[in-house]
């Protein structure tokens, strides 16, 4: 080719933003496709009641790659904070100080928990696992097995209940592996404790990065620098249709504001749902192809917000409710992650409620929804939310990847025909049906470009080494 490929980038959530800068500053002529208003999909935010407010909690972790982090550091000058983490969580009745810490451990937990936890411990140390050879892994089987039953049914089983939908024997092991960073008593210990681990370590989990104009600051900033850098960003592109041309390439079809556009493209870099990548790309995929991505199944996500007229709720920027008690399973005030002094005299709180397209929780309106978490909170021991002033309700259809056991067939049959497309990059934690971190996906959006080469040509044995290293990411919380 005499000129650099022109790539079409499809969601402009953080991997897709990532994507495009990265792209545009090798020189590549580069679109940007975003269906909302804005940047950020899941991790962006907007503005409520003069409050910059983000789409659930979410924070930039200091294990992030450096060069990911420092690359974040220029885009983002001193508006990147760094801040404790100060959360707790409601664990049988008793509010435990989260990161965890060794003297609130040993004196805030029921005591049935702790002496149960320990009891476990040394059964496992005398028998091992106990877990018979040949069962098949589950979820609650790789944690039970390395955490005992104490831990498990008190926090990982009804908070996966919760958050999943699913009894913890019909979710996949691989959620245990990709979800829970600390899946073993030993590991637990290693946090805790600076002297059983790495002190470095345990003084990443007391701090995280924040912007201070909402986690969506981060992707605002990358798609920012990508037009700088020569890119077209298009907000409110619904892509309708991904056609492949006869004499290769692609034809991107979108609806916006104006009516149906297109553009042409020599490769697609695709970061939406691997559910609708599917069904967009025409000739049609193959019946059991459509099937399989019809059974990727994602949770659904219900964000309610509470203005409250006080200058604050709590000191803590995080309460995490793992009971099935209480109906959410984290209530944020995003003023303590921010630290900012204004507006003044009001916070915001934002309940997360994981639910299914449909259900009751999706459909209730907001003044239901706030009674609920008002009620919530307060028998929980928490203060009533009042005097409440204003009540917000946005709805995420795609929050997380369910993966109920056999997922992997379902994936590996999409995965694998997408990888077949020639010219179409299938990556991000939507995706590659990931749970992963903001961090983690702007590495993969990273590698993507790096496996192109100056004139079109990609890597292919080079990204499924990435591919492989994706495999190893494990969620921060």
């Amino acid at each position: 080719m005499s000129e650099r490929p022109r790539i079409v980038v499809l969601g402009g959530g953080p991997a897709g933003a990532g994507a495009a800068l990265f792209l545009a500053e090798r020189g590549f002529a580069v679109d940007l496709l975003e269906r909302g208003p804005s940047v950020g999909g899941n991790a962006g935010s907007f503005d409520l009641a003069g409050f910059r407010v983000d789409f659930g909690s979410h924070r930039l972790h200091p294990r992030a790659d450096p060069a990911i982090l420092d690359r974040l550091r220029g885009l983002l000058g001193g508006d990147l904070l760094t801040r404790p983490r100060h959360g707790r969580i409601r664990l049988l009745g008793r509010w435990i100080h989260f990161p965890l810490r060794p003297v609130d451990l040993a004196l805030r937990s029921p005591r049935s928990f702790a002496l149960g936890a320990a009891l476990d411990a040394a059964r496992k140390a005398l028998r091992g696992t106990g877990r018979p050879a040949g069962d098949e892994e589950t979820f609650a089987s790789v944690l039970e097995a390395g955490l005992g039953p104490t831990i498990c049914r008190a926090f990982y089983f009804p908070y996966a209940r919760k958050i999943w939908g699913l009894a913890p024997a019909e979710i996949s092991a691989e959620q245990a592996r990709r979800r829970v960073s600390a899946s073993s008593v030993g590991a637990i210990l290693r946090r805790l404790l600076p002297f059983a681990g790495d002190s470095r370590e345990a003084g990443l989990k007391k701090v995280f990065h924040y912007p201070r104009r909402g986690f969506g600051q981060i992707t605002e900033a990358l798609a920012e620098a990508a037009v700088a850098a020569g890119a077209g960003l298009h907000l409110g592109a619904e892509v309708r249709g991904l056609e492949r041309r006869p004499e290769g390439g692609w034809e991107v079809v979108a609806a916006t504001a104006d009516g149906e556009r297109r553009w042409s493209a020599d490769r697609v870099f695709s970061t939406v749902p691997a559910r609708v990548l599917v069904e967009t790309l025409r000739p049609a995929a193959p019946a059991e192809v459509l099937a399989a991505a019809r059974g990727l199944e994602s949770r659904a996500m219900v964000l309610v917000y509470l203005v409250v007229g006080r200058p604050r709720y709590t000191e803590y920027d995080a309460h995490y409710f793992p009971g099935e008690d209480v109906p959410l399973t984290r209530l944020s005030e995003p003023r303590n992650y921010s630290g900012v002094a204004e507006p003044e005299g009001r916070t915001v709180l934002c309940a997360e409620l994981p639910c299914a397209l449909g259900d009751e929780v999706w459909s209730a309106g907001g003044d239901e929804l706030a009674r609920r978490i008002a009620g919530a909170l307060q028998s929980s021991g928490l203060p009533a939310p009042e005097p409440l002033v204003e009540v917000e309700v946005r709805r995420l259809p795609h929050a997380y990847p369910i993966y109920r056991r056999g997922f992997e067939e379902r994936f590996a049959r999409v995965d694998g025909w997408l990888a077949g497309r020639e010219g179409l990059l299938s990556f991000g934690r939507q995706g590659l049906f990931a749970h992963d971190n903001t961090h983690h996906t702007l590495v993969m959006a990273r590698s993507a470009v790096e496996c192109l080469r100056d004139n079109g040509g990609f890597d292919h044995e080079e990204w499924a080494r990435r591919r492989r290293a994706f495999e190893e990411h494990v969620v921060e919380d």
